[in-house]
């Protein structure tokens, strides 16, 4: 993984190819090994306007250059999506090494480009497209999230104050974590000083616009065992789409992950979710099945989804403070949960991982995610 952060104009071809080269060197494999690449990016056809072969243009000069590629464009899903193909490309028995990467450049010299593209995340017949002449100042995902807010506030005896506490905890996290975009402290009372976006949303509780790229290496069982660098089984992957007006894609997918390892939600020893904003993460508890409906925020109020805590949830930092490089962000959960599967994370370091689980979301229909894919980690001892 890159360091992410804010890099305009450093370019996706320059991000891909460091996580590339650090994730083979990482895995002591030459590029002639990879028979098969899924490269995720979400945004580059609007951001930096290039479009149709994102993967081939940004390694074209790479030893990779000529391997097969596929490209993923599955919104702020992309890189989780990319990781889901290569998976079942090993799974199946087509491939026997696999490299999984997604690479954003969300970062532009004209700020509203990248605001711009987020509207194509949601139905544009619904909400109208854009013009060269607009001038977006934020994305629209947080009027969709601030929605979601208000409704969990209204029908729970919870506070904005707990959202805050969301933001806190992963800025806590995010400190422990070299390549993080934001790791200084932050107070319960900063998060709900900082700039209202949409109501009851602060800037705090909301993950930053980020450049950055990420990568993995997936093998098969038997390639692995010839590997010097110490593996992680990468247990099982799904992808649910939204499956009606009334239910949203998270919990189909984690439930169809649990099914396929008999791995359930009591079992895991840290969770990566997609918490683009503060809320989406409390409401993602009751979705994976940490707690029941409306009682998410105690688990944050007591603690228990902090590190030491029951449940550490987002030890990388998480969307709102690790970053959020749109395409890469689902490969970016996972290097958390390998790197925690092997023990190397340092001062965030998950005493005895060895399981783990990401929710990687994308896009945004009728009041939640479009799709969502769940990936289950587990350390191989």
């Amino acid at each position: 993984m890159t360091p992410f952060g804010r890099f305009p104009g450093r370019g996706i071809r320059a991000m891909a190819v460091a996580a590339i080269d650090e994730a083979l060197a990482d895995a002591g494999i030459p590029a002639e090994d990879i028979d098969r690449i899924f490269f995720g990016n979400a945004v580059a056809g609007i951001v930096e306007q290039q479009e149709m072969i994102r993967g081939q243009v940004a390694l074209r000069h790479h030893p990779l250059g000529g391997t097969t590629l596929v490209n993923v464009e599955n919104a702020c899903a992309s890189g989780g999506s990319a990781l889901n193909l290569a998976y079942e490309a090993i799974a199946g028995g087509r491939e026997e090494v696999v490299l999984a990467v997604g690479a954003e450049q969300l970062n532009h010299e004209d700020r509203a480009r990248p605001f711009n593209a987020l509207r194509a995340s949601t139905d544009i017949e619904e909400i109208g497209g854009w013009t060269p002449a607009d001038t977006a100042s934020k994305s629209i995902l947080m009027d969709y999230y601030a929605g979601v807010a208000q409704r969990y506030l209204d029908e729970y005896d919870a506070k904005a104050e707990d959202f805050a506490r969301v933001a806190v905890k992963n800025r806590h996290n995010a400190g422990y974590n070299a390549l993080a975009h934001f790791r200084e402290p932050q107070t319960i009372e900063d998060v709900m000083g900082s700039r209202m976006i949409a109501d009851p949303l602060r800037l705090a509780m909301c993950a930053p616009t980020t450049d950055g790229a990420a990568a993995l290496v997936l093998c098969s069982e038997e390639y692995g065992r010839r590997l010097k660098r110490k593996s992680v089984h990468l247990v099982t992957s799904h992808i649910a789409s939204k499956p009606g007006p009334d239910r949203g894609p998270v919990g189909p997918a984690a439930q169809a992950a649990y099914e396929a390892s008999g791995i359930g939600p009591d079992s895991f020893d840290l969770i990566e979710l997609h918490d683009a904003a503060a809320p989406a993460e409390l409401l993602q508890y009751a979705e994976i099945g940490l707690c029941k409906e409306g009682e998410a925020h105690h688990l944050v109020r007591d603690g228990r989804t902090e590190l030491g805590g029951a449940m550490p949830v987002n030890t990388s930092g998480g969307l709102l403070s690790r970053g959020h490089p749109l395409g890469a962000t689902g490969c970016a959960q996972v290097v958390e949960l390998c790197v925690q599967m092997r023990g190397e994370a340092g001062r965030r370091q998950v005493g005895n991982a060895q399981v783990g689980l990401a929710i990687n979301g994308g896009g945004w229909l009728q009041g939640t995610y479009a799709l969502a894919v769940a990936t289950i980690v587990k350390r191989i001892d």
